[in-house]
């Protein structure tokens, strides 16, 4: 409501993620309705902090689909241009549908594979240590730094 009232707004984006918490995008349908929300709403307090507003770097999705400039492979296209075997095998199937490597049976090399086992935990020994008594009647032995 407080950015719809200096024009439509088209789109709200607000991530949680660490990096942009406390942060959104707000797309208008024009740039003269963000222009008069922005001079309007700079160093608005929000919250208890003052709201720094700037123009986005590059156009929102939102608008390219509206002009009908928006192409779907270039934005869900990866980085190094053509997909691999391995990435359309992944990515083709439904969830869970990929094969695990079979786990071995047993036996290497005509050898049965043995299991770990567990050391036994080594008992704490108090020999080297003096048992400390807080209640002790036993008077603090005086220091000789007073001479």
């Amino acid at each position: 409501m407080l950015f719809s009232t200096y024009g439509t707004v088209l789109d709200v984006v607000a991530m949680k993620t660490e990096r942009m918490r406390g942060q959104a995008h707000i797309v208008f349908k024009d740039v003269q309705a963000s222009t008069q929300a922005m001079r309007a709403l700079q160093g608005f307090e929000f919250f208890g902090k003052q709201m720094k507003i700037v123009y986005a770097k590059g156009t929102s999705n939102v608008i390219a689909k509206l002009r009908g400039a928006y192409n779907v492979s270039t934005v869900a296209a990866p980085a190094g241009g053509t997909s691999t075997d391995l990435q359309k095998s992944i990515f083709s199937g439904p969830p869970g549908s990929t094969t695990l490597p079979s786990r071995p049976t047993g036996e290497t090399n005509g050898e049965a594979t043995s299991q770990g086992v567990k050391r036994p935990r080594e008992e704490e020994s108090d020999e080297g240590e003096a048992p400390m008594d807080e209640e002790s009647d036993v008077p603090m032995e005086d220091s000789s730094d007073e001479d």
